[in-house]
Formats: structure tokens, C-alpha cells, sequence
């Protein structure tokens, strides 16, 4: 039974794992100071408030993005903002949810 609840709400398309695998870009939209109190290893940290200044050049990268924060909040609004930009962007959630799927990968 609680397999079947999985699949039925299991995100649709790819896991973070796989999409990190194929080389996916991980986008931290959190404050600097946060940041460096810890982050996935290889991440680019934008902080929210200036994503769409950076939009141009995410799109130059041509690969997926996974976006994260502290709670999955603010990545959730920052995968919108790209994804309505055109870009292939996947909320991941926290970024320690983030950090385990890299090391899965």
C-alpha cells in the first residue's frame, strides 16, 4: 500500500540523482551568509533575490538546473521563475536533500 502512495504522488520526470548524473547545474538560492554555513558540493549560490539578473547566463549553460534553499521554499519559487524564463529548472528542495542525491549520483 505505501508503494503504491509513492508512485501515485512520486514527482514525475527524472530523480535528483539522475538529473545530477546527466551534469544538471545546482543554483542555492540563499543568502551568501547562509551559504557558507554549509552547501552542495559544486553549487552555485544566487541568491533569490537576484536570480533573474542571472537568467541570461544560466540559459548559456544549456543544461539542467536544480535549484535549492534551507526549507525548499524559495527553490521552489526559484524553479518557477527559470522554468518561466524557458530553462529546464527542477526544484530539489533543502539542499542537504540535494547533498544526498549528489552523493547517490
Amino acid at each position: 500500500m505505501l508503494n503504491l502512495l509513492k508512485r501515485f504522488f512520486a514527482p514525475k520526470g527524472p530523480s535528483l540523482a539522475e538529473l545530477l548524473a546527466d551534469g544538471a547545474l545546482v543554483v542555492d538560492v540563499r543568502t551568501p551568509q547562509e551559504y557558507r554555513s554549509g552547501h552542495v558540493k559544486g553549487s552555485r549560490n544566487i541568491p533569490l533575490s537576484s536570480l533573474t539578473s542571472k537568467v541570461a547566463s544560466l540559459k548559456k549553460q544549456k543544461m539542467p538546473i536544480i535549484t535549492c534553499c534551507a526549507s525548499g521554499m524559495r527553490s521552489n519559487k526559484a524553479a518557477k521563475v527559470l522554468r518561466q524564463a524557458g530553462l529546464n529548472a527542477h526544484n530539489g528542495g533543502a539542499w542537504q536533500t540535494v547533498e544526498r542525491a549528489r552523493k547517490e549520483a
